[in-house]
């Protein structure tokens, strides 16, 4: 994880200023690949598509940088909006909501009373909530509020992430609640996570089996055929159910991949995120996959509306050069 490429997209990732900068253009450097689109209806649409080849989706409304209780409300009535597009749409989809944007940052009982209304209406429509984890900072806090209210509601979930020291322990804290696995996308201290790739893929692998054999129910958030290979092997050995588990991917990556695995007969999601807060979570998925870099080199150069975001990836890029090159 210790790797200059990576670490430079985090970064992006947290630049607030190049968020709203990114928020003017739509979706632009690419992100249109990996963004199903700006409104609900451009989502149902591809849902709708992904629907008819056998994928189930989980949507995630995009949001960063929650910092006013107006900006946490809005969130919350757009994810009540796409819980009713769900019902309505009668679509193959549940959601995917991070604490943080609903006012996680603002205030504890103010993120549970926005995210209880949403998984309230949710029960009633029969849809699944699951709750995304964040960085360290907000982990905490975020299975405090997983925790609470899972007590009252059977249809919510959560995400264990694999770099975590305590992800094993998280787990089997709630192997009774249908969990995600992956490996992690946040930038974390040697304190608190594993560093190298081949100690995240190892505990990703141990968790996975694990929760195969005594969870409720797994995804399994990967795009590595290495690790789907693998999970192949030991459900067959072990006598899994493929209806006990799932491959779940991100939108725009390995879409041919998913489709073989659900001809296959596996259960297969795709991840969708949506709306105009685009670049954060574009920036991260950068960072785990830089062979898209091209692709954003090519946007940056060739669209003049994207002149502001080019110029602050420029600038940020020539100062962690120089901060390399002082090590």
């Amino acid at each position: 994880m210790d790797n200059p490429v990576r670490n430079f997209f985090i970064s992006l990732s947290d630049n607030e200023f190049l968020n709203q900068a990114a928020k003017r253009w739509g979706l632009k450097l690419g992100a249109q690949k990996v963004v199903a689109g700006l409104t609900i209806e451009e989502t149902m649409k591809k849902i709708k598509e992904l629907n008819n080849q056998g994928i189930s989706c989980t949507i995630d409304n995009l949001g960063e940088f929650v910092h006013e209780r107006s900006e946490a409300i809005a969130a919350k009535e757009q994810i009540i909006n796409v819980v009713k597009a769900i019902h309505a749409h009668e679509v193959d989809a549940h959601i995917s909501l991070k604490a943080s944007q609903l006012g996680l940052d603002i205030d504890y009982d103010f993120s549970l009373k926005n995210i209880e209304e949403i998984v309230a209406l949710a029960s009633e429509y029969g849809i699944f909530i699951n709750m995304d984890m964040e960085n360290h900072e907000r982990l905490q806090l975020s299975y405090n509020l997983l925790d609470e209210l899972s007590k009252k509601y059977d249809n919510i979930g959560s995400v264990i992430q694999a770099y975590f020291y305590r992800a094993e322990e998280d787990l089997k804290k709630r192997h009774n609640l249908k969990i995600r696995l992956v490996k992690g996308a946040y930038k974390e201290a040697p304190e608190v996570a594993f560093q190298t790739k081949e100690e995240i893929d190892a505990n990703f692998i141990k968790l996975i089996e694990w929760n195969l054999l005594h969870g409720k129910y797994t995804s399994i958030g990967t795009h590595d055929h290495m690790v789907i290979n693998h999970v192949k092997k030991f459900a067959k050995k072990h006598n899994i159910s493929k209806k006990s588990f799932e491959f779940q991917m991100l939108y725009g990556f390995r879409e041919d991949l998913l489709i073989s695995l659900k001809q296959e007969g596996y259960t297969c999601c795709s991840y969708i995120p949506f709306g105009k807060d685009w670049y954060g979570y574009f920036m991260r998925r950068l960072a785990e996959r830089p062979q898209n870099i091209n692709l954003l080199i090519k946007q940056i150069f060739n669209k003049k509306t994207n002149t502001v975001i080019g110029l602050g990836i420029g600038i940020l890029a020539i100062t962690k050069l120089i901060q390399e090159t002082k090590k």
